[in-house]
Parts: C-alpha cells; sequence; structure tokens
C-alpha cells in the first residue's frame, strides 16, 4: 500500500490499484461521482462511513491530478 496523498493510498490487490480513502475500499472515483449526482457530503459520510475531511481529501487529490493534466489539440 502506498500513501499518493494525504488520506489516499494505492494498492493493486485493492480496487484494482485504484486511488481509494486510506482504510478503505472506497474509491477516488466513486465520490467524486456521488458528488456529481448531487449528493451532500452528509449523505456520503453517513452512506460510506466516511469523514468530511476524507472527502475533502479526495477533492484535493482530484484538484491536483487534473492540475497536471496536459491537453494537446490538434489542428
Amino acid at each position: 500500500m502506498i500513501e499518493i496523498a494525504p488520506r489516499i493510498t494505492v494498492d493493486k490487490n485493492i480496487r484494482f490499484g485504484k486511488p481509494v480513502i486510506s482504510g478503505t475500499r472506497i474509491s477516488v472515483e466513486t465520490i467524486l461521482g456521488k458528488l456529481a449526482i448531487g449528493m451532500t457530503y452528509d449523505e456520503i459520510m453517513q452512506e460510506y462511513e466516511i469523514s468530511h475531511e476524507d472527502i475533502l481529501a479526495v477533492l484535493h487529490y482530484a484538484s491536483k491530478v487534473l492540475s497536471a493534466e496536459e491537453i494537446r489539440i490538434a489542428g
């Protein structure tokens, strides 16, 4: 298991190596998807038994990943 960001880890044996909230099998992708469909922090925290800080860690990690993304437009 490798911590790739605060509260976010990867392990090839958990969720096929996708980033998850540390100590859980809940992927960053899952939490982002729930936020995208309009679930509130409170609803997510209750459904997945995670903390407010876990959700903020997911958002921070996603922000870092996107800020490093490079898009090249051909044409």
